[in-house]
């Protein structure tokens, strides 16, 4: 079992998404989600892999879900 702690960078990478700071902090500002009834996996911007891969991970409370939290969170403003 893996127990490692992903980061939010490395969340980055498995969505395909640049992973550097600067890229992440700008995907953030360009993609916020103004409410909070809209599922992070459900937002427009995301392809279907990505979407697929945000609902697995919270869904089945993977490796990936506290990431994917703090990226919600994020998002949502």
């Amino acid at each position: 079992m893996d127990t490692s702690t992903h980061t939010f960078s490395a969340l980055f990478e498995q969505l395909g998404l640049a992973s550097d700071t600067d890229s992440i902090e700008k995907f953030i500002r360009t993609h916020q989600l103004t409410s909070d009834e809209l599922p992070l996996h459900e937002a427009s911007f995301w392809n279907s892999s990505q979407a697929s891969f945000l609902c697995e991970a919270i869904g089945s409370d993977s490796d990936w879900a506290e990431v994917v939290d703090e990226l919600n969170a994020s998002l949502h403003t």
